[in-house]
């Protein structure tokens, strides 16, 4: 019998809360009372939000997203002509080229054929019940894609030697956080809603072998078992990851400054 899976961002157990806890709660409530007091003393009865402030967030983030889908396509175009007026100005030099393309391929500027596998991963039913005897009735929020199970995959696959990882249609590079709000993803810039695919370039074999020896992707089969929650891997004999052609600038981090070592 399947045990009940144990994601701690999945179903949790309800039950009576504490004496200090209750008091707590207690509490926020009086002092939410006190805010609620303020904001309407401050505003003499009126509405102080306009309507823009009650745009959703994911309305915010879907327009953001397209102002950065126009953004990279521009920046694409920018960088394919420099690297052209580069390569016509610059003087021969084939070590120097060589080296260039190499630290290029490994960053995932390049595109990268070869072997590899995909992984599809899906929400099940909203109307879905458990399918194995034993498993408590699902929440909603274990019937959804959550970013530790993306985060989960490519990790397994960067693990299994993957030469080069794509989530959805973007190249995964080092500055790249795959990040998700609510049931949607954003990754670099752009907003995506499941099925959500990951594919990676490398040793099929070693590859397969990293998704079943993954502790996070074990918990998440569970879900598929118990819950419906889709699970795919499909094996490619070639497969082209285009390069990153956005953005490689760092907008928050800082080199870390050398600290002296006691003698």
């Amino acid at each position: 019998m399947l045990p009940a899976p144990g994601k701690e961002t999945r179903g949790t157990v309800n039950g009576f809360g504490s004496r200090p806890a209750r008091l707590c709660t207690l509490a926020v409530f009086a002092l939410a009372g006190l805010i609620f007091w303020l904001s309407s003393d401050v505003s003499g009865g009126n509405n102080i939000r306009t309507d823009d402030s009650l745009l959703q967030m994911s309305d915010l983030i879907r327009e953001r997203a397209r102002d950065n889908a126009a953004l990279e396509a521009a920046t694409a175009e920018l960088r394919a002509e420099v690297d052209a007026l580069a390569r016509e100005d610059a003087p021969a030099d084939e070590e120097g080229d060589g080296r260039l393309e190499a630290l290029e391929a490994q960053a995932g500027l390049t595109d990268l054929t070869g072997p590899g596998l995909t992984v599809t991963l899906t929400d099940a039913p909203p109307d879905a019940t458990a399918l194995v005897p034993g498993v408590p009735d699902p929440s909603p929020n274990d019937l959804v894609i959550h970013q530790q199970d993306l985060q989960a995959v490519v990790n397994a696959l960067w693990a299994g030697g993957a030469d080069g990882v794509r989530v959805m249609d973007q190249r995964l590079i080092s500055t790249s956080a795959v990040r998700c709000v609510g049931n949607s993803l954003i990754l670099q810039g752009r907003l995506y809603s499941p099925p959500y695919t990951v594919t990676a370039v490398g040793d099929r074999d070693a590859l397969r072998a990293a998704l079943d020896a993954s502790p996070g992707l074990a918990s998440y089969r569970q879900y598929v078992t118990a819950y419906g929650l889709g699970w795919d891997v499909a094996e490619h004999r070639s497969v082209t990851l285009p390069g990153w052609s956005g953005s490689t600038a760092l907008g928050q981090a800082e080199p870390v400054a050398p600290t002296r070592t006691r003698q």
